[in-house]
């Protein structure tokens, strides 16, 4: 693959002047506005009445969950249950569970209407965590899963008992991962309008192949007359996937025959979409006193909330696998429990389960090394796995293809200047200075590609077809931020050398590309860009042999450069325009056989699965008199393969460790000791802004991935992976000399300040 060029995003200027197709903004002719009642009691039994309701101006239809249960009794998914009903029926089961909905001619006259649904709610006992959720006398929350296990999963490699009885050193630590919010910068929203031909709905969502499939499931309109629409969509993370309120949606259009839309408030939004993490991690690690690692031992208690989401609960077990991480260890076992609590379901959020994964690795590394008494880089340096031994096949069942983990680690310490840190550090943190540097060092490798098998006949297809005007390429990838536009065009007008202004991408679209597999797990460019990029050649090689009847040459004298098809060694030549024009119009051609037009489908291998890696560092300055966590540098060096644009990359990865560092420092949805939401909106749950960053700094190495054309691996979630390790690496670094063993996270003033003084009161 060649250098990648230095190519601004084409889709910028568009979104950033608001000349987009925001789903929030499509209002066909006659729209309807649908409207939510929701429960303010985490559990409770309740009943409705609608009446004064019914009789409010602008109403068109209110329903209950006796009412839609009919039409659709519970949410579809891709995953057993238990799932929501779409609006709830006798039991509420988290605060946000909607009791009621209201279709109005206005947005204004539906929450009017809203206002005058009464509700009687009788409190139940709440399961408020998932140790509660396993207690002897948890009540249980749904009548088919009365234990409150939802999920229950093990493995187990090599000899982990004789590890641990052998050891010299056994580290133990309890984490909890906490629940955050995706916060994307759209909040959810969808609109469903019935047509002559069936249905379009637009949606946001990254997802929209599944989301068809889904419909159609739950509502038994064949998916053959459901057309999903993800037009420009504002942020996903792994969010943006399929709920009740979409499924209704549709059911209140067929219901109806009006368009029906529905747009989430952002409180609505933060209640209801998907959290992520919310897992409690039980993890242990054997080695020698001279530090090799020797087995890894891993328990994992997830919080599935109060239904099991559209994607499943499997978000925790997306990490199995990438415990060991970037290390030689052979003895591993796992095992993991995902059960029921009274609090917004969850599913994938940036990472999905490998940020887990590295966390608790990263952190046990760096507490091994405190043990010892041996620099963190140079325990992890001693523990990798060595460039000659890839493929390597892990003792958490996957093979990673090709890897060189000297080469990140070492640039990141020549980018951070490591030694003179350390000394930096030395000189800081003398006895009585009132704040402590600490530097924090994370090293990860995770998994990328493949794709959620959502039906039997489901495969990924691109095609690519030359115009008389460049070329248009056509897939089943969403973008939501993610460059997509760009990054599509490039690899076409690599291959057929049109400018890339002039490729035309089409995505988001069941009708345009009617199969596919959306995006999410940073699977887009390794998975979807391999299929396109082996459509192009397939147009360039019938652009040449349409060429080479149009200039009477053999095809293998042609070279093509900047749109131009050149006879070597002489001037005869024509314009891939005219070529584009002949593919339809030279009777010549079409009597020889060809079809008409210059088009190729490819499909995808879903097996493809590629491994990115890298090496991060935080420095933070913590005042021991506060508690206040200062971040003060973060550099990161990152192997993602072959790169198709940096600028594109350097964005996904310094906006992932945005999230991660996030989420290390001060983001979390908060519940009170009776499962009730107390960081309902953007004043209480904390998100970063521009005055909690500093300027990252990044850098890249390539080794090219061996499962695809490309050489590419997955971006979008490296930084964060890398970034909470990193950071409560460093805050721990910083008060481990004064007796800190851990901190909650996230590391909030109030939080490392009771730490601390929890060790100065003893």
């Amino acid at each position: 693959m060649s250098p990648a060029p230095a190519v601004l995003r084409t889709e910028d200027r568009h979104l950033i002047t608001g000349s987009t197709s925001w789903t929030a903004n499509i209002r066909p002719p006659g729209t309807l506005h649908l409207v939510f009642v929701r429960s303010p009691m985490p559990h409770a039994r309740f009943t409705v009445d609608v009446t004064a309701a019914r009789q409010a101006p602008g109403v068109v239809a209110v329903w209950t969950g006796a009412h839609v249960a009919d039409w659709c009794a519970e949410t579809p998914s891709l995953d057993e249950g238990p799932n929501a009903q779409l609006i709830a029926v006798d039991i509420v089961r988290y605060v946000g569970d909607p009791v009621a909905a209201v279709v109005a001619r206005s947005t204004t006259e539906a929450v009017d209407a809203a206002e005058l649904v009464d509700v009687d709610y009788d409190p139940l006992p709440s399961v408020t965590d998932v140790d509660a959720a396993l207690a002897d006398d948890a009540p249980g929350l749904h009548d088919q899963r009365a234990d409150n296990v939802v999920l229950s999963s093990e493995r187990n490699d090599g000899d982990v008992e004789a590890a641990f009885a052998d050891a010299d050193v056994v580290i133990r630590r309890r984490f909890e991962q906490p629940r955050v919010f995706v916060a994307a910068m759209e909040p959810r929203a969808v609109v469903a309008h019935p047509t002559p031909e069936g249905y379009t709905v637009w949606i946001s969502s990254q997802v929209p192949h599944i989301v068809r499939f889904l419909l159609a499931q739950g509502s038994g309109i064949p998916e053959d007359l459901l057309r999903v629409i993800a037009p420009d969509v504002g942020g996903g993370f792994g969010g943006k996937f399929f709920y009740s309120e979409e499924m209704l949606a549709l059911l209140a259009a067929r219901e109806l025959n009006r368009p029906v839309a529905w747009t989430a408030t952002r409180s609505e939004d933060l209640q209801t979409t998907f959290h992520g993490r919310a897992l409690i991690q039980e993890v242990a690690l054997a080695a020698t006193r001279d530090g090799d690692i020797t087995g890894l031992d891993v328990r994992l208690i997830g919080d599935a909330g109060a239904y099991v989401s559209a994607i499943g609960p499997g978000s925790a077990m997306g990490g199995a696998r990438m415990y060991p991480g970037i290390y030689r260890i052979e003895n591993y076992r796992f095992s993991c429990q995902c059960v029921l609590t009274n609090k917004t379901p969850t599913g994938a959020y940036r990472g999905a389960g490998r940020p887990e994964a590295t966390y608790a690795i990263e952190r046990l590394v760096d507490e091994l090394a405190a043990e010892i008494g041996m620099d963190p880089v140079e325990l992890r340096r001693k523990n990798w796995i060595r460039p000659e031994q890839f493929p390597y096949a892990t003792a958490g069942g996957v093979t990673y293809d090709v890897g060189d983990y000297a080469a990140t680690t070492d640039g990141m310490l020549a980018l951070s200047d490591y030694e003179t840190l350390r000394k930096r550090q030395q000189e800081h943190n003398v006895d009585g200075a009132t704040s402590r540097l600490g530097i924090g060092v994370s090293t990860y490798v995770e998994a990328c590609g493949g794709g959620l098998k959502y039906a039997d006949n489901a495969v990924e297809t691109a095609s690519v077809r030359l115009t008389p005007d460049g070329a248009e390429a056509i897939m089943g990838t969403t973008a939501f931020g993610t460059g997509h536009a760009t990054t599509w065009a490039q690899i076409v007008s690599n291959v057929l050398g049109v400018d890339v202004a002039a490729v035309k991408v089409v995505q988001g679209d069941t009708e345009r590309a009617r199969h596919g597999f959306d995006s999410y797990g940073s699977r887009s460019l390794s998975v979807v860009g391999s299929a396109l990029h082996e459509a192009a050649v397939g147009v360039r090689r019938r652009a040449l042999d349409v060429a080479a009847r149009v200039l009477e040459c053999d095809p293998d004298d042609l070279e093509l450069a900047e749109g131009t098809f050149t006879v070597r060694g002489t001037d005869a030549a024509t314009t891939l325009r005219d070529v584009a024009l002949a593919s339809y119009d030279d009777r010549t051609l079409t009597a020889d056989g060809f079809e008409p037009g210059l088009g190729c489908t490819r499909t995808s291998d879903l097996s493809i699965v590629t491994f990115p890696f890298g090496a991060h560092l935080a420095l933070v300055e913590v005042d021991v008199e506060t508690g206040a966590v200062t971040l003060l540098d973060y550099v990161g060096v990152d192997d993602v393969g072959n790169v198709v644009n940096a600028m594109i990359i350097d964005g996904q990865i310094q906006g992932g460790a945005v999230q991660g560092i996030a989420q290390a420092m001060f983001e979390e949805v908060a519940y009170d000791d009776q499962a009730n939401m107390i960081t309902p909106s953007f004043s209480d749950y904390a998100i970063p802004s521009a005055a909690d960053l500093i300027a990252m700094r990044t850098d890249r190495r390539t080794t090219p991935a061996t499962s695809n054309p490309l050489g590419t691996k997955g971006v979008g979630e490296a930084g964060a992976i890398a970034a909470p390790p990193a950071v409560f690496n460093a805050v721990l670094d910083a008060l481990r000399p004064l007796g800190v063993v851990d901190v909650a996270m996230p590391c909030t003033p109030h939080r490392v300040w009771q730490a601390i003084q929890a060790v100065r009161l003893t």
